[in-house]
């Protein structure tokens, strides 16, 4: 059977209608993958990785090159997983009071062009005080992240690719969950082997699904998950996966995509936080074909969309949901010059996938089969790691 049959076969089973929303707890909900990467073929690549990332590769770090800051931690504060490099803390004790907070302004909404539907938080994360800078360190810091290499072939022509940022993904499709409730350590999940999978329907283990082998799935570590529930809450949507990019400079970017995979439904909502340097995120429609026979019309050419440009800050998030990933491709370009040193940048993304393929893909393309790296606080770069013996 071929893998577009077996997507299929899954919707049928699944079902291929749009989130149910939730109850909002205010008005402002009129309501990846952001930031993540596009498989669906939009006519332009990803960014290959510029020349200097190759230093990080061939340099190797133990745990205790690693200086962390000072805690006074207990194991209680901690998500565990099997398939977790290393213990992931919860969010740290001057961030955790303030979630309930958030978001910090409401949304604005943005649906003033054809197929465009846009949710804009200015900011979501509290500016005021340092929260949004501190929550950026803080992932920084904590998060295992990958620099994930594949070839693609495009025309008969085989291209081997090197994502130019760092990405890390947690989470499980809508047709399974993990044995355990929950990644933290008070998950009152009663206990059992966090390793399996089960089918979210029979609670039959299917942690030997071909989907599930190739990379070991785990869940989103609580000091995500807070947001992720947070952020269901602002928008009234459902979010089961959380994918993370760190653009270390200027340098770093992603090309002109869409979030329009198959595995995500015809009509998804897909929410993305911005921690750190200031970057713009550059949104434009998808080509429209002229009418059969002729070319567009004036009145046509006037009526289709403009480029728009969202300079997104630290704190900021967008939803971008409705008919806008199967209409608009967004990227973040590079920048030159004086601009490309800009501290560095977090991007947060929350989606849903309904089916089994969709796990197997993010895993693929935001975990894969190289080292895993962690922030070195001492030289200030990505640094691979490995665990002390």
């Amino acid at each position: 059977m071929s893998r577009k049959r077996t997507i299929e076969a899954f919707f049928g089973a699944a079902g291929a209608g749009a989130p149910k929303p939730k109850k909002s707890r205010d008005t402002s909900r009129d309501d990846a993958h952001l930031d993540g990467l596009s498989t669906s073929g939009n006519g332009k690549e990803l960014d290959a990785a510029p020349p200097h990332d190759a230093q990080y590769v061939a340099t190797e770090i133990d745990t205790s090159q690693i200086a962390p800051g000072k805690s006074t931690r207990n194991s209680d504060d901690y998500s565990t997983h099997p398939a977790y490099p290393f213990r992931i803390p919860h969010l740290p004790p001057a961030l955790a009071p303030e979630l309930p907070s958030w978001p910090a302004n409401l949304g604005r909404v943005i649906n003033d062009q054809p197929d465009l539907d846009l949710l804009y938080f200015e900011p979501y994360v509290a500016r005021g005080g340092g929260s949004a800078r501190s929550l950026f360190e803080f992932l920084r810091s904590e998060l295992p992240f990958y620099r994930v290499e594949y070839d693609i072939n495009r025309g008969g022509t085989s291209t081997h690719i090197r994502t130019p940022r760092w990405t890390t993904v947690f989470g499980l499709d809508d047709t399974s969950r993990f044995s355990s409730s929950s990644s933290s350590s008070d998950d009152g999940g009663g206990g059992g082997d966090m390793t399996r999978i089960l089918d979210a329907k029979t609670g039959r283990d299917v942690s030997a699904d071909k989907f599930y082998t190739r990379y070991k799935p785990r869940p989103i570590p609580k000091c995500l998950d807070d947001l992720r529930l947070s952020a269901q809450e602002a928008t009234g949507c459902e979010f089961n996966f959380c994918l993370v990019n760190y653009y270390a400079s200027g340098a770093d970017s992603i090309s002109f995509h869409s979030d329009d995979e198959r595995f995500l439904g015809p009509l998804p909502a897909i929410a993305g936080f911005s921690l750190g340097a200031r970057r713009d995120f550059l949104l434009k429609h998808k080509p429209v074909p002229p009418p059969p026979g002729g070319e567009h019309t004036e009145a046509m050419k006037n009526a289709i969309s403009k480029p728009l440009k969202l300079p997104l800050a630290s704190g900021d998030m967008i939803l971008m949901r409705g008919p806008t990933q199967a209409n608009w491709l967004h990227s973040i370009p590079k920048r030159t010059g004086k601009n490309a040193t800009d501290g560095g940048r977090i991007n947060i993304t929350f989606r849903r996938a309904l089916v089994k393929p969709g796990t197997d893909n993010y895993y693929n393309y935001n975990v894969g089969t190289g080292p895993v790296y962690k922030w070195d606080t001492v030289n200030r770069e990505m640094r691979p790691w490995r665990k002390n013996l």
